[in-house]
């Protein structure tokens, strides 16, 4: 499964859903309360699914009233008032409820197999003409220019379903080695992983046992790192040279999952970063992985809901399903005629 939902509607309440079981209404309790957190994450979310800007996401809500009425919203927002919104909700404690809340929601405690990557984005629009073109017209040598400093996403991802359980966001050019640790926490103090799959870029003794001796989780990752490729001298470390002796090139060859899952956010909701600083950039990485989860949590429920003609997850009185949305009502209806 590469693909994800399409409908913005379905999108804009799923993710308005999902915020109303994690997030509380409002912040403060003398807030002006013409927005709730809600209203305003589904909206931060729908932005990044049809690849707008605040002042278009704005634009866009005006034009189809229907959008704002599914989600009970009676005005439209200022583009500063999401501008704000998105640097209290997207910052890291409320990003890694929201995302866990989006996993939990297909009631997966376990993962079986699990992958660890990470990926450049572009910070700008900058045209490919500006970054390489030719010197002069007589000598067919090109100029190119090279970027100190890029957004950088690392993710966990289960490899079943391609929801992301973890992301960390920092600035590249840096070493994958390092960040292991940092990308897998969250992952491991949430949901039980089994086996946990990465390229040689993290390959290192510590990190084995961090995984394997702390979190008991199997680890696969070439032994490459530092050494030659012909070389048959045994590695240094229990784990590595269990890795050289013994390595799992069937299991291993699901890792690719983790390059779907960056295929599937640059192709759907593109690989440029607009903001400008460095916070500002981590939030935006934050809600591309939150925008992805949401899509990818539909579409599975509506494969679901194709398969078995029942939805099979629901917040509140509604469920979100392929053929709309269904009340409880009706639900239990279904359940009198033993479809379930």
């Amino acid at each position: 499964m590469s693909t994800t939902a399409k409908s913005p509607k379905k999108v804009l309440l799923v993710a308005y859903h999902t915020a109303k079981q994690t997030l509380p209404a409002y912040r403060h309790r003398f807030s002006p309360k013409k927005f709730t957190q809600h209203q305003l994450f589904a909206c931060l979310v729908l932005k990044t699914f049809m690849k707008l800007d605040y002042r278009g996401i704005v634009a866009n809500l005006k034009d189809c009233s229907d959008l704002s009425r599914a989600i009970g919203m009676k005005h439209i927002p200022h583009f500063t008032t999401l501008q704000k919104s998105a640097a209290k909700l997207l910052c890291q404690p409320s990003a890694n409820k929201l995302l866990t809340t989006t996993v939990r929601t297909l009631k997966k405690p376990t993962i079986p197999l699990a992958a660890v990557d990470s990926t450049g984005l572009v910070a700008g629009h900058v045209s490919r003409y500006f970054v390489r073109r030719k010197r002069s017209k007589q000598i067919e040598t090109y100029k190119t220019a090279y970027y100190r400093h890029w957004p950088k996403l690392g993710i966990v991802c289960d490899c079943h379903n391609h929801m992301i359980l973890s992301a960390i966001t920092t600035r590249g050019p840096s070493s994958d080695i390092n960040q292991f640790r940092k990308t897998l926490k969250y992952a491991v103090d949430t949901f039980t992983i089994k086996h946990i799959l990465a390229d040689a870029g993290y390959d290192s003794e510590s990190n084995h046992q961090y995984a394997r001796d702390e979190h008991h989780i199997i680890t696969t990752i070439p032994p490459k790192h530092g050494r030659p490729q012909s070389t048959p001298k045994p590695c240094k470390g229990k784990y590595r040279e269990m890795m050289r002796t013994a390595f799992d090139k069937k299991t291993y060859g699901q890792r690719w999952q983790v390059e779907t899952v960056f295929s599937m956010i640059k192709r759907n909701f593109g690989d440029t970063i607009n903001a400008r600083s460095y916070w500002a950039q981590c939030r935006e990485m934050m809600l591309l992985v939150l925008t992805h989860n949401i899509a990818v949590l539909l579409l599975v429920n509506e494969l679901f809901y194709r398969a078995t003609y029942v939805c099979f997850w629901s917040w509140g009185d509604f469920t979100i399903g392929v053929f709309g949305l269904k009340t409880s009502a009706q639900l239990c209806e279904c359940a009198k005629k033993e479809v379930f």
